[in-house]
């Protein structure tokens, strides 16, 4: 299939799962989608191998994926919509049920989600999974797999206007993962350990107890930012320093983006380059797996490890990998699994924006920074910092409504020493696990390197022009704004090919 066609069908899909989450017109209307370009296939068969047909097979493309993507949220919709739970809001009921994520500690409370297995001392017998967001302190301590009886008042989520009064969609974005109520600070009682998975159970015990080994050679908050820039656990940090590093376009380095996993996939094929090909090339693609489980999943995580995994089978296979249609490959595959991921999670969005500015307009940009040095990766740091920030600030002003005006300054302070902290701040931990003393060494260059970025940070967040609020940035906007971006895009695209076929016809 030609690339063009591979990324206008992924988009239609994507499109259609997307009106489909704001408008669902059901089941029915898919289907007819589908029929009619089955129809429209039939009747200009004999003219697709003219050029003149190509706009009409894009038509049948657009139908075709669009209705499909519909069809997946419609059924999608459905299954959540099984809800075994319902009528019973506002009520104190008994759950049993057992903790299927790692729990998510905050400053002051835990938050667990449970999966239900009996209500009211009532086995439920159910397809469809239910869930229930507890909230609980931080002391007794849960952790995954545990089995857990818990009794309160059962709530509905609410929606809730943030900080800069833009209204959050809690909702749905609970009901993205089949989380449909709440309860706060009920009573709880451990019944059983162990009934999770035992692969998950003993990732996470491996990176619980790799953080233990670095809080012992690093004091805070130096570790607790190590812990963000290796595993994604930004909680420790405190709200304060996470609010300057959202002040000052930082905070992606702290939630384990995609340039973290990056960095991480690339060091774990190293470690086994020595290995005969296949066997490189097999457990490297394990180590992303494992690691993408053992940090939570996220949408972030999900997408940069199905990236870096479709780099590997390209090593693997002697092709050589297209960065643009891994990236649509992986949000297809994502979005496949979870329709609903497309409008309610807003990671998800961030992600594929930043990733998809990256390979658009890092080429372009780095055609206007030729001033800057290539040495330290200095140009390498301004090209990427300048087109994720482009290519994110229509979506970022509409979802946060704060524009960080030191962003691409002190990301160009700080990207560059990320992955020698992340490699420093590794070997840290690893040594711990044989001797604490013999890991000192390494652990004094991460803290020098950590200590300078949270300088960074904290620097430039008290600047009182840091970021701005915008008070109002509309959807149509937003849209607009990417419709642009696309047509500059597939112009430039068209250019592009244009000029090989002259060259080839030159040769």
């Amino acid at each position: 299939m030609d690339f063009s066609y591979f990324t206008f069908s992924v988009f239609s899909f994507i499109f259609g799962v997307a009106l489909c989450s704001v408008i669902n017109l059901g089941i029915i209307f898919s289907l007819f989608l589908i029929l009619l370009s089955g129809v429209l296939f039939f009747i200009n068969k004999r003219d697709f191998s003219e050029e003149k047909s190509r706009l009409f097979i894009f038509i049948i493309f657009f139908l075709l994926f669009f209705g499909l993507g519909f069809l997946r949220c419609s059924i999608s919709e459905q299954m959540l919509h099984k809800n075994l739970l319902e009528g019973y809001s506002s009520q104190k009921v008994l759950l049993q049920g057992v903790i299927v994520n790692e729990p998510d500690e905050r400053e002051n409370n835990t938050k667990i989600t449970l999966e239900i297995s009996k209500f009211n001392e009532i086995d439920l017998l159910s397809d469809y999974k239910i869930k229930v967001l507890v909230t609980v302190p931080q002391y007794p301590r849960y952790n995954y797999g545990n089995e857990i009886v818990v009794s309160g008042l059962l709530r509905e989520p609410e929606n809730f206007n943030t900080e800069n009064g833009r209204s959050f969609d809690y909702i749905n974005y609970l009901a993205k993962d089949n989380i449909f109520y709440t309860m706060y600070y009920p009573k709880t009682e451990l019944i059983s350990i162990g009934k999770g998975s035992i692969v998950k159970e003993k990732l996470f015990w491996v990176k619980n107890s790799f953080l233990q080994k670095i809080q012992e050679t690093i004091p805070e908050p130096q570790s607790a930012l190590l812990g963000g820039l290796l595993l994604g656990v930004k909680q420790s940090l405190g709200e304060k320093l996470q609010e300057d590093f959202r002040k000052v376009g930082l905070i992606h380095i702290i939630v384990l983006s995609g340039y973290n996993v990056t960095i991480i996939a690339d060091f774990m094929m190293a470690i086994f380059m020595f290995l005969p090909r296949v066997f490189a090339l097999s457990l490297g693609s394990l180590s992303i797996i494992l690691f993408a489980i053992m940090v939570g999943g996220s949408a972030t995580i999900i997408r940069a490890s199905i990236m870096a995994l479709l780099v590997v089978f390209a090593r693997a296979t002697g092709r050589t990998s297209d960065v643009t249609r891994a990236l649509f490959l992986a949000a297809f595959i994502m979005v496949l699994h979870n329709p609903q991921i497309v409008v309610f999670d807003p990671s998800f969005q961030l992600s594929f924006v930043a990733t998809l500015g990256l390979i658009i307009l890092s080429p372009k940009i780095s055609e206007y920074l030729t001033f800057i040095p290539k040495k330290f990766y200095l140009r390498e740091s301004a090209v990427a910092t300048v087109s994720t920030q482009i290519f994110v600030l229509p979506l970022l002003l509409y979802m946060m409504g704060e524009l960080s005006l030191v962003a691409v300054v002190v990301n160009l302070l700080v990207l560059m020493f990320v992955p020698v902290t992340m490699f420093f701040g590794f070997l840290t931990g690893l040594i711990s696990f044989v001797w604490v003393i013999l890991a000192l060494p390494f652990s004094y260059v991460t803290h020098f390197l950590l200590s300078y970025e949270l300088m960074v940070v904290e620097s430039f967040a008290k600047i009182p022009f840091a970021s701005v609020r915008v008070s109002y940035f509309p959807f149509w906007l937003m849209m607009s704004i990417y419709i642009i971006f696309s047509l500059v895009f597939m112009f430039h695209h068209g250019q592009i090919k244009n000029k090989k076929e002259v060259n080839k016809l030159g040769e």
